[in-house]
């Protein structure tokens, strides 16, 4: 009996870990091949090259990202071949599963919850008798009539073997993210999510957890992000998890975990501090909402005073990057709560913000209350949310295009300064100006077109002229800088207008190489000649004093040159502020 697990990731750099589980505990009895396609390969590709394998049994780990182009794949696949069994399980099929079964007619058996157990105890009865009904956690149809058994109870942890070690996987671990699950199940109830459904927290051997990391990480495994819900829900276990990963992690690994922030006690965080190597560890944490109201009815304990104390205090130590995510669409936020809950998580300013839209899921306490705030949302996955009682579709676009130019603009990193002066500065509240910009960009039409670099520039400087910012000159100018800065070699085409003229920066040139100390210690031990200075330096007017922002961060009008080296030695880019003063004094 040939069997292939198989699924369709978001990315080409995802690893699905449920079909690995699979295979693993369906050995040695049965050998189970893998199949990872994408959402994005064409169904016709994907459906030749299964059925060239020759299957008789597939099984399709599903989700709400790949479910449609999953069921496209398995009625193609069944129409080739009716012989075929079809079997799906994940967490979008396993609720609502009456449903799925009249749906879907090409699909044979649906495993419900926990498949491993279930998988296996399945391939037996093909191979065997048939005598599905014995067999827990599984729907199917038997005639015209559904056939649907109890999930079966939940598989020990410490017996699964592992799914970490196969072979074929060990070519391709430096290059994809590898997941990684110490834990099963969450401690919390928040309403909207499915992890709610299953009670308590179980943990998986820590002696076979660490092995298991060792070997990845011997193997060359370079990004491990734990899939535990709660990592740190017990601080011991935490501790003990940190301590390993500090102690024995090689160079170049990244290990990203889900933590609830507010929990996270102070002296953990300055432990982490304090031993942690700086960008080892990666922390996603769930905000969500600041709402107190919106997060008691969807039974979701916060305390966002200790949230944002664990956030600063990481942020503070320089070490772990935080990415904190937002659902809008909540019960009782509306546009102005959720503006709200946005600057309030905005001011802790981490290193990115991701603005997601509340999604129905299948099984979760919201979707089977949706009446009481009266949801609507789509009919098929992601089974996004298109209005509710207090927050009009209208609404749902205007966020829509705070969260495009908020990806562009803070969470990519290219502007830091210059968006930070705008929140700050500019705007009344970051809020406004994200939605501000947001509307005008939609409005041009470029949320339906590409960009390259050069145009997120131009696009910002539009938009600020049709703002009529007063400072403009300054926010140009730290534009320009923000630009320089992370470049790795000079421009062939900068964006800006104001191009020095070539005799002011050929007078400047001649300053430099006959008095470098003009220039400061740190340029002078650069040692560049003439020939170095002109091959890998530019020089441009900036309008604010930079030397001044970069001791203080403090913005002061004024206009004078800044000097910008692409070192070649550190493929870093060094900016130098050219003291006018020091030139008149020197002249």
């Amino acid at each position: 009996m040939k069997i292939i697990a198989s699924t369709l990731n978001a990315k080409y750099i995802h690893t699905n870990l449920a079909i690995r589980y699979l295979k693993a505990y369906a050995a040695p009895e049965y050998k189970v091949d893998l199949a990872e396609y994408t959402i994005k390969d064409p169904v016709m590709n994907i459906v030749s090259d299964l059925i060239q394998r020759k299957p008789d049994v597939i099984g399709f780990s599903c989700y709400i990202w790949n479910i449609e182009e999953t069921i496209k794949v398995m009625s193609m696949l069944k129409k080739i071949n009716p012989e075929l069994t079809i079997v799906l399980g994940g967490p979008e099929v396993t609720y609502d599963v009456t449903e799925w079964l009249d749906r879907l007619t090409d699909v044979d058996f649906i495993v419900l919850g926990e498949g491993e157990m279930t998988f296996k105890q399945l391939l037996q009865e093909l191979e065997g008798e048939g005598n599905f009904a014995s067999i827990s956690g599984l729907a199917y149809r038997e005639g015209t009539e559904k056939k649907i058994s109890p999930q079966r109870n939940k598989v020990d942890l410490k017996e699964l073997p592992s799914p970490y070690r196969f072979e074929e996987d060990l070519a391709q671990l430096g290059k994809r993210v590898t997941y990684f699950e110490t834990s099963r199940g969450c401690p919390f109830s928040c309403q909207f999510c499915l992890s709610s459904i299953e009670v308590g927290v179980r943990y998986f051997d820590r002696e076979k957890v660490k092995e298991d990391i060792r070997f990845l990480m011997n193997n060359g495994a370079k990004t491990i992000k734990f899939v535990d819900r709660t990592f740190n829900i017990s601080r011991s276990y935490a501790m003990e998890m940190f301590r390993f990963l500090i102690d024995e992690h090689l160079p170049g690994t990244v290990f990203q975990f889900e933590i609830t922030a507010d929990i996270m006690r102070p002296e953990v965080i300055e432990f982490l501090n304090q031993e942690a190597p700086a960008g080892l560890f990666r922390f996603e944490i769930g905000v969500q909402s600041t709402n107190d109201a919106t997060n008691e009815l969807v039974m979701r304990k916060q305390n966002f005073s200790k949230l944002s104390r664990t956030v600063t205090m990481v942020k503070d130590g320089g070490k772990i990057d935080q990415h904190l995510d937002l659902i809008a669409g909540l019960p009782e936020e509306d546009y102005h709560s959720f503006k709200k809950t946005f600057n309030d998580v905005f001011a802790l300013r981490p290193e990115e913000l991701q603005l997601g839209f509340l999604k129905m899921l299948r099984g979760t306490g919201l979707r089977i209350r949706s009446k009481e705030h009266d949801y609507i949302y789509m009919d098929h996955a992601p089974y996004e949310i298109l209005g509710n009682n207090i927050l009009s579709f209208d609404d749902i676009i205007r966020i829509k295009q705070v969260e495009d130019v908020l990806e562009k603009y803070w969470n990519d990193h290219r502007m830091d300064a210059t968006v930070e002066h705008l929140v700050s500065g500019v705007f009344e509240t970051p809020f406004d100006f994200f939605q501000d910009f947001g509307s005008y960009w939609d409005k041009q039409g470029w949320s339906r077109i590409g960009h390259q670099l050069e145009d997120l520039y131009k696009r910002l400087y539009a938009f600020l002229q049709e703002e009529d910012v007063a400072t403009l000159g300054v926010v140009e100018s730290l534009m320009k800088y923000d630009y320089l800065r992370h470049q790795k070699f000079k421009p062939r085409k900068p964006w800006w207008q104001d191009r020095l003229d070539k005799d002011v920066r050929t007078g400047i040139y001649k300053e430099i190489v006959k008095s470098p100390d003009l220039m400061g210690e740190a340029f002078t031990k650069l040692q560049l000649n003439e020939k170095e200075l002109y091959k890998h330096t530019m020089v441009e007017t900036i309008h604010f004093d930079l030397s001044l922002y970069l001791e203080k961060g403090q913005i002061r009008e004024k206009e004078n040159f800044v000097l910008v080296y692409f070192n070649q030695t550190t493929n870093k880019t060094e900016i130098f502020p050219i003291s006018s003063e020091k030139r008149k004094t020197a002249s």
